[in-house]
């Protein structure tokens, strides 16, 4: 048979394990590359690949590859294909574009356009007949690859990514991908464990993928036998024989690897997660073959019945919208079931904050890197036995304030932090009259500008000045003792160089890698104080949460948006307190809608609202913002509005809401949805916090999307030229 040069692409992390998978089935010449591997086969190889791999998201077959210089190049080099070997005139088609270092096409809209244009005019000039455009299930979907000079043509022979196996309720989104839940299991061996009759157990299951991964691999279950579709089966070329022939083999191999099955147990506190799970479980036609009940972890055991095996789970990841501590909690928990009732398993777990798995306090094994979407992780592997056990140190947050507060209060500083206040007195000599001159009353002093003192410095003024004071976790390289030194040293100087009383400085710990920390409740003071902003009065809190209600890097945008509001429809979207809609209302918005999902915050909105006498058609609306705008662009009748504000988390399992979020994985969908709220000549302003976010411009083609990140970033933070991402979007 033919020998084709293939390609399957893979996440990040993952193609030493894609390599294996497809050496194993009879891929040639297999090299690894980013994101993906190269290897050789024939038809039945390829047909192999899509049908088995547990890790690929999608088999390209090459078709040619040639050199592109200009626009005319990449036309007439897609045109050189005989088209008519592979595809009707009737059929449809897509095109997948992607470019990099080409500076004749960059737009990936345009390149896609382009490749098309070459395929129809051909079967135009031959039959006067044109290929439809199908981007959802075409009969072929095409995929060039433009890198530097050189195009790679290909046919997507997996039509939609692998990883979607046929299982999942596909209105249900995943904390985990299904090809990620299968490197996991790979990566520590569960075939092996099966194969010797070895337990399964999910403690905290969610929607079933890790236990259904695990048993497809258990039961030789082909990953691809459930799909309906494929992007072989409209091909021209594509050998229905050989594909049936790999169907009939991989439908006898799962029957009889059904009859042995080892022990598949998941667990999960929420009744309606557990349902789902149960759904996909019928779904998979895994009934009876994998037990799943609703149980908390605190309970989570094995049956004396049960041989022991592996525990693997994909926690949550520490950056909940609520309560850090309680995260922090679940995973001490966690440790605490592990060491009492699993001695002699083995464990896996992926997690984002290697924190959070010290709190375990369970050595593991070297960690593995993996990528969970755009967020990086550790794969950790734990032999759960006597001498793997230790007690982490943990102390609370509070406690560390108080500490440092009567370290303050007794003057116990050991040592003057001289060097810490000159530098504040050098910034504020400079800010301060920078701020008088823009008329800004809040604004960042310092920000960890020396190393030996890590703390964010943010001045508030209204009837009194006061001082936030963030510190920034220690490393554990740092000894403690000279840690709290330096802090009580810093606390000691803001005092003396601001000449405010102590008593007007207030202290938090923000701890890394937490995006949400700014909802975690601190306190139950209650005590409120009132700025001004840009011509708005807003109420903010120094004791009570570790965010202040106003968030201080996002002056610039809110002052466009108070700028750019005469006579708009407003929208605010995880609105927060709803600063940004204060200042919409006070620019002479005629109208707006500001939603997040926490009643606190709202209530503090609208406590903002009333403190600038606003009335009229501003409302406040208590939903989770996902779910509030998938149903609101669902709607025939959509709600139009001439200017929107989106700054989302930059994850969030909230119990709140319906599904885990991940901006980088789920921008497009999002902004999808919200530009389908968009007035025609509308606005949308979309702001992210999170450090390595990348736009997918390819997925959001028809936007006009412009990066004013740098023109949002004020004076006070212009030291940290990441503390936020901003663009401006319109159709």
């Amino acid at each position: 048979m033919t020998q084709y040069q293939l390609f399957a692409t893979t996440p990040k992390a993952m193609e030493g394990i894609l390599a294996s998978e497809i050496e194993a089935l009879g891929g040639q010449n297999v090299h690894q590359k980013l994101a993906g591997v190269a290897f050789k086969g024939d038809l039945e190889m390829a047909y192999k690949a899509c049908l088995w791999s547990r890790t690929a998201n999608r088999i390209l077959l090459l078709l040619g590859s040639f050199e592109v210089n200009s626009q005319q190049d990449l036309y007439d080099g897609v045109k050189r294909i005989n088209w008519f070997e592979h595809m009707q005139p009737e059929d449809s088609l897509a095109v997948s574009f992607s470019s990099k270092n080409n500076p004749a096409i960059n737009n990936t809209h345009f390149g896609a356009q382009k490749v098309k244009d070459a395929i129809v005019d051909q079967m135009r000039a031959k039959f006067n007949k044109r290929p439809s455009v199908d981007t959802d299930r075409p009969s072929l979907r095409i995929n060039v690859y433009l890198h530097n000079e050189t195009a790679q043509l290909s046919l997507d022979l997996s039509g939609e990514s692998l990883h979607k196996r046929g299982y999942r309720d596909i209105s249900i989104a995943a904390p985990i991908k299904e090809n990620l839940a299968a490197a996991i299991l790979l990566r520590v061996g569960w075939p092996k464990i099966a194969a010797e009759g070895g337990s399964l157990l999910d403690p905290m299951c969610g929607s079933g993928t890790m236990l259904l991964e695990g048993a497809m691999m258990a039961a030789d279950f082909a990953p691809g036998l459930l799909r309906d579709y494929y992007g072989f089966l409209g091909w021209k070329k594509h050998d229905s024989a050989v594909w049936q022939s790999l169907l009939t083999n991989a439908q006898q191999r799962r029957e009889i690897g059904l009859t042995k099955m080892p022990v598949i147990v998941g667990f999960d506190q929420d009744r309606r997660t557990v349902a789902t799970a149960l759904q996909h479980v019928e779904n998979a036609g895994m009934q009876g073959k994998i037990h799943i009940e609703k149980r908390d972890i605190d309970d989570a055991s094995a049956a004396e019945s049960w041989p022991k095996g592996l525990i693997a789970c994909n926690p949550p990841y520490g950056e909940r919208l609520g309560d850090e501590a309680e995260t922090a909690e679940l995973y001490r928990r966690l440790g605490e079931v592990l060491k009492n009732r699993f001695a002699g398993w083995q464990a896996a777990m992926i997690i984002s904050n290697p924190e959070l798995g010290f709190r375990l306090g369970i050595r593991s094994q070297k960690p593995i890197t993996l990528f969970n979407g755009a967020l990086e992780c550790k794969l950790l592997r734990f032999n759960i036995e006597d001498n793997a056990f230790f007690e982490p140190k943990a102390k609370s947050q509070q406690e560390r304030i108080e500490q440092i507060s009567r370290r303050v209060e007794n003057a116990q500083t050991d040592s003057p932090a001289e060097m810490f206040g000159n530098r504040l007195r050098k910034n504020l000599k400079k800010l301060s009259k920078w701020a008088k001159q823009n008329n800004v009353s809040c604004y960042r002093l310092y920000d960890a500008d020396l190393p030996e003192y890590a703390v964010a410095v943010d001045i508030y003024q209204g009837e009194k000045t006061w001082v936030n004071v963030q510190e920034y976790e220690s490393p554990k390289t740092i000894d403690p003792a000279k840690a709290n030194q330096r802090l009580a040293g810093a606390m000691s100087e803001i005092p003396k160089v601001l000449g405010i009383p102590q008593q007007q400085v207030f202290l938090k710990i923000r701890r890394k890698q937490k995006n949400t920390d700014q909802y975690e409740k601190q306190g139950d003071s209650g005590s409120f104080h009132v700025i001004e902003e840009g011509g708005c009065q807003l109420w903010v809190n120094f004791e009570d949460y570790l965010d202040t209600g106003l968030f201080l890097d996002h002056r610039p945008i809110r002052q466009l948006i108070q700028q750019q509001a005469q006579g708009k429809r407003f929208l605010n979207l995880f609105a927060y307190t709803g600063s940004a809609s204060v200042h919409a209302a006070i620019g002479g918005a005629t109208s707006s809608v500001t939603v997040d999902m926490s009643n606190t915050y709202l209530d503090w909105a609208k406590r903002n609202f009333d403190l600038n006498n606003i009335r009229g058609d501003h409302k406040l609306v208590r939903a989770d913002c996902l779910q509030w705008l998938a149903e609101q662009a669902a709607v025939k009748q959509k709600p139009q509005f001439d200017l929107i504000f989106l700054d989302p988390p930059t994850f969030s399992n909230s119990k709140k809401m319906d599904e885990a979020f991940d901006v980088q994985t789920d921008h497009v969908q999002l902004l999808k949805n919200a530009v389908a709220l968009l007035a025609p000549d509308g606005i949308l302003f979309f702001s992210t916090n999170f450090r390595r976010f990348k736009m997918d411009h390819a997925a959001l083609d028809g936007l006009i999307i412009e990066d004013i990140s740098t023109s949002t970033i004020p004076e006070d933070f212009a030291r940290d030229q990441k503390i936020h991402y901003c663009w401006r979007i319109s159709r």
